[in-house]
C-alpha cells in the first residue's frame, strides 16, 4: 500500500514537469528555434530530475514509517501473546486447550510481524542509500547549470533537501564533526549562550518610527504577487525592479514624515549611498517580529522573501548594496562594548527575572519582589557604566539617519540605558517562555492528571482508523504516550523558540542559498533547505526521546525543506501557532467553573449537559486529546500520519471543527473569541 501511495506522486510529478516544459515560450530567448529547443530538453531533463528526488524523499518516508508501524505491531503483538499466556495460566486445564490455539494464532502472527518489520528496516535503509547517491548526481547537475545560468535562484539547494529522521541526523552530524543545535533547551542555559539569540527591545522613538515606515511600505507592496509566480522570462529584473520599489516607497514615506531626514536622504544620492538606512529599517522589522510573534501576520513573509532574494549574488550586483545585516542581540551589544561579563554577574538572574501574581500570593510580597528586581538592575547599571544618563535624541539620529551617507561608525561605549535596554530584553525573553510554556505546562497537568488512569470509560482516549476522522489506531495506553510525548516535545521547543528563530532566519537569508518554486498543493511556495533548523529540531527531539524513555510513539521524521514543510519560514509560523491552539482552551477550560459560580443560568446549562462543571472540563480536554492527535489534516493519506510537524497540522485540522461539537456553546459562554488571535 505505501509503496502504490509513493509511487502515485512520482508520475504525477513527472506528468506535471512534461506539462510546463511543454509551455516554455520563445520569450527572452531571441526567437532562436535551437534556443527554445535547447531551453526545453533542458528545463524538461531538471524538472524530471526534480519530480524523481520529490518522489524519493516520499518514498524514503513512507518507508520509515512502514518500518516504525511494524515495529510497533509487533510489540503490540507481543504484548497480547503474554497476556494470553497468563490467561491460559489460570483457567482450569479443560479449558486451555481452546486459549492454546489463540496463543499460537498470536505467535505466528508475531513472527510475521516481525519479519515484516525486519523487511521494511532494509528497504528503508537501501532507499536512504539510493537518494544520497541521487542526490549528489544531481547536485553536480545543478552545480554544473548555475555557472552558466541567471536563473540559478528557482533551484533546488545542493544540500539534502529532505529532513532525515532523528538517528540519521545524529550519524550525520558525528560525520562532519559538528554539535547538533538543541542539545540544551534555551530556557535552561547561562545568560551568556542566551543572549546570543535575544534580540534587543526597540531602543528608541526613531527606531519604531522606522517600524511604521517598513510596516507601510510592505502593507502597499506586491512583491511576492509580482515575483513569485509561473514565468520563464528573466526573474531577476523582476525581483530587482520589486526590490527598487520597495526601496522607493521606504524614500517617499521618510520625506512625508520627516521631511529634513528625507531630504537628507534623497538629495543628490542612490539608494546605494543609502544602504545603511535600508538596512536599519530591514533589520528593526525583523528584530521587532522576533520580539513580538503575533505582529506583521502579513508582512513579515514579504520581508523575508524580498531579503532571500536580495541575497542572490546576481541581485546583489544589480543593486550595488545589500540589504541584510545581522539582527542585533544582546551578545552582540555587549560583545561590541568589551561587556560580556555583566552576563556572569550572579545580579543578572534576578534582574531578569519574571514576577507573577499567583492565586493566593499577598500583593504586598509581590511588590518586595518588583522592588528587588528593580534595585538588581540598578546596581547592575551602576556597576558596570557608573552612571544613569539616558539616550538623547541627538545621538540616536546620528547613529540612524547620521550615516544614511554610508560613512561613519556607532560608538561602541554601552550608556546605562543600553545597559537597561539589555536587561529589559532578557526580561522579554523570560516573559516569552512563560506565555509560550504555560499553556503547554497546564494541558500536561490535565493530562496526567485526568487521563493517566481515566475514571470511567467515556474518558478513555483510544481512537480507530476512520472514525471521526481519524487516521491512526490506538489504544488507551498508546495514545496517552503518544500525546503526553507529543506536548513534552512542543514544551522543549517552546523553550528553544528564540534560538529557532535566529537559525531560521540564517538558513533563509543565507548568501546563494537556492530554492525552487514550487506548488506544494497549497499554492506556490518556496522550498528550500533548512539545515540549521533541521539540526535543531533533531537535538531538541533527542533530548526529548532521552528526558521521556520509553518507546518513540508514532513517527519521528521531521519534515523540512519538502512539500510539507517548504522553508524555515513555514516551519517558525507553524510553532508560532502552539499557544494560539492552547492557549484559549486552557482558558475555557479554567473560565468555566469561575463562570458556573458568577451566572446561575451558565450553572444551570453545564449541570443540565454534562452533570458537573469538572465532567465538562474532562470532556472537552478528552476530545482534545484524542481527535487534535489523530493523524487527522492532511490534504491526502499519504501526508497524514503521526510525523513530527503531523502533529501539529491535526491539532489545527480540530481547531477548525471545534463549532461542531457538544461543548461549542461552552466555549461562546467562557468568551472564546477565536484560535487565530488579531491581525
Amino acid at each position: 500500500f505505501w509503496i502504490i501511495m509513493a509511487d502515485a506522486p512520482l508520475h504525477a510529478a513527472l506528468d506535471e514537469s512534461l506539462r510546463d516544459a511543454e509551455m516554455l515560450t520563445d520569450e527572452d530567448m531571441g526567437g532562436s528555434v535551437f534556443s527554445i529547443s535547447a531551453a526545453t530538453a533542458e528545463a524538461a531533463h531538471e524538472a524530471t530530475v526534480a519530480a524523481q528526488e520529490e518522489a524519493g524523499r516520499r518514498m524514503a518516508v513512507a518507508r520509515e514509517q512502514m518500518a516504525e508501524f511494524a515495529t510497533q505491531r509487533a510489540t503490540d503483538l507481543e504484548s497480547i501473546e503474554q497476556a494470553l499466556v497468563a490467561f491460559r495460566d489460570s483457567l482450569p486445564a479443560a479449558a486451555q486447550q481452546q486459549c492454546t490455539q489463540a496463543i499460537d494464532l498470536a505467535r505466528q502472527a508475531l513472527e510475521d510481524s516481525r519479519t515484516t518489520a525486519t523487511e521494511a528496516a532494509k528497504d528503508a535503509a537501501q532507499q536512504r542509500g539510493a537518494d544520497g547517491a541521487g542526490t549528489s548526481a544531481s547536485a553536480l547537475l545543478r552545480v554544473a547549470k548555475r555557472g552558466r545560468d541567471d536563473e540559478g535562484d528557482e533551484a533546488p539547494n545542493a544540500e539534502a533537501e529532505a529532513s532525515a529522521p532523528a538517528p540519521a541526523a545524529a550519524a550525520a552530524a558525528a560525520a562532519t564533526g559538528t554539535t547538533p543545535q538543541g542539545s540544551v533547551c534555551l530556557a535552561d542555559a547561562h545568560p551568556r549562550e542566551v543572549a546570543r539569540y535575544i534580540p534587543m527591545r526597540l531602543e528608541t522613538p526613531h527606531e519604531r518610527n522606522l517600524l511604521r515606515l517598513l510596516e507601510s511600505a510592505l502593507h502597499v507592496s506586491e512583491y511576492t504577487d509580482k515575483v513569485d509566480i509561473l514565468s520563464y522570462s528573466g526573474k531577476t529584473k523582476r525581483v530587482q525592479k520589486q526590490l527598487m520599489e520597495v526601496c522607493a516607497i521606504l524614500s517617499g514615506l521618510l520625506v512625508a514624515t520627516d521631511y529634513r531626514a528625507g531630504q537628507e536622504l534623497v538629495t543628490d544620492r542612490n539608494f546605494a549611498d543609502n544602504a545603511t538606512f535600508f538596512q536599519c529599517a530591514f533589520e528593526v522589522g525583523r528584530r521587532h517580529k522576533v520580539l513580538n510573534p503575533e505582529k506583521m501576520r502579513g508582512e513579515y513573509g514579504k520581508l523575508m522573501y524580498l531579503l532571500m532574494d536580495a541575497q542572490n549574488e546576481d541581485i546583489r550586483q544589480l543593486l550595488e548594496f545589500e540589504l541584510v545585516k545581522p539582527l542585533k542581540t544582546v551578545h552582540a551589544r555587549l560583545e561590541e562594548a568589551g561587556m560580556l561579563n555583566v552576563l556572569d554577574d550572579p545580579l543578572v538572574v534576578q534582574a531578569t527575572a519574571e514576577i507573577r501574581e499567583a492565586p493566593g500570593k499577598p500583593r504586598a510580597q509581590v511588590q518586595r519582589e518588583i522592588k528587588a528586581k528593580e534595585a538588581a538592575r540598578e546596581a547592575l547599571v551602576k556597576k558596570y557604566t557608573g552612571g544613569g544618563v539616558s539616550l538623547r535624541d541627538r545621538d540616536v539620529m546620528k547613529s540612524l539617519f547620521g550615516l544614511v551617507g554610508g560613512g561613519g561608525a556607532s560608538s561602541t561605549t554601552l550608556r546605562p540605558e543600553e545597559l537597561r535596554q539589555c536587561l529589559y530584553s532578557l526580561s522579554d525573553h523570560n516573559a516569552y517562555l512563560r506565555f509560550n510554556k504555560e499553556p503547554v505546562d497546564t494541558a500536561i497537568k490535565y493530562l496526567e492528571g485526568w487521563f493517566a488512569s481515566p475514571d470511567s470509560a467515556e474518558l478513555q482516549l483510544s481512537i480507530n482508523v476512520g472514525m471521526n476522522g481519524a487516521r491512526l489506531s490506538h489504544n488507551h495506553a498508546r495514545q496517552y504516550t503518544y500525546v503526553r510525548q507529543t506536548l513534552y516535545l512542543w514544551r522543549e521547543i517552546m523553550g528553544d523558540m528564540f534560538r529557532l528563530w535566529c537559525l531560521a532566519e540564517d538558513d533563509l537569508l543565507k548568501r546563494n542559498s537556492y530554492y525552487r518554486l514550487t506548488d506544494t498543493g497549497q499554492g506556490l511556495n518556496r522550498v528550500q533547505a533548512a539545515p540549521k533548523v533541521s539540526s535543531a529540531m533533531h537535538g531538541i527531539l533527542n533530548r526529548c526521546m532521552h528526558r521521556l524513555g520509553g518507546g518513540w510513539v508514532g513517527s519521528s521524521v521531521v519534515h523540512l525543506g519538502d512539500h510539507n514543510v517548504p522553508n524555515a519560514l513555514m516551519f517558525i509560523d507553524k510553532y508560532t501557532q502552539v499557544p494560539r491552539i492552547l492557549g484559549p482552551l486552557i482558558r475555557v477550560v479554567e473560565e468555566v467553573e469561575r463562570a458556573c459560580r458568577s451566572d446561575a443560568k451558565v450553572s444551570a446549562y453545564v449541570e443540565s449537559v454534562f452533570g458537573t462543571v469538572e465532567r465538562c472540563q474532562k470532556i472537552i480536554m478528552c476530545d482534545f486529546f484524542k481527535h487534535a492527535f489523530d493523524g487527522s489534516g492532511a490534504d491526502n493519506f499519504f501526508d497524514a500520519g503521526s510525523c513530527i510537524d503531523g502533529r501539529l497540522t491535526s491539532a489545527w485540522n480540530w481547531c477548525s471543527k471545534v463549532e461542531k461539537k457538544v461543548y461549542w456553546p461552552v466555549f461562546k459562554l467562557c468568551g472564546f473569541a477565536g484560535f487565530d488571535g488579531d491581525f
